[in-house]
């Protein structure tokens, strides 16, 4: 039921959406594969990384044609974020799954907490 193709699209859209608003729907859809539909962590972030492909140049394509990405900051960020997806990837294939799912869940828990009790210094129009 739960492997369906509906189910999977209605999940799929839901996570499209909220990686749309960038609140981190790829979070989301390894918790989806890997607490209801049991598979193995691994394999779960590997579907997390491809997910995420067309789903950020489709959300970063309509904001450039918004004019709401900002170059400057673009070419470091994205030089950093490679090097350390790389370090990391690299690392945990040394990591025992098991640690890696606590410290993945601490990140979560950690990220949640922030959400709920970080106050943001702008007014209501984003300035």
């Amino acid at each position: 039921m739960l492997e369906s193709i509906p189910v999977t699209l209605i999940i799929g859209t839901l996570l499209g959406f909220l990686s749309g608003l960038g609140v981190g729907g790829g979070s989301l859809l390894i918790l989806w594969l890997t607490v209801v539909l049991q598979v193995d962590p691994v394999t779960a972030r590997s579907i997390n990384l491809l997910f995420f492909i067309p789903s950020a140049l489709i959300a970063c394509g309509l904001r450039m044609k918004k004019g709401q990405l900002e170059f400057s900051p673009l070419i470091p960020a994205m030089l950093a974020g490679c090097a350390a997806a790389a370090v990391c990837s690299w690392i945990s294939t040394m990591i025992n799954v098991e640690i890696l799912k606590k410290l993945f869940g601490l990140v979560l828990i950690a990220a949640g907490a922030r959400e709920l009790f970080w106050k943001s210094t702008k007014n209501k129009e984003g300035q």
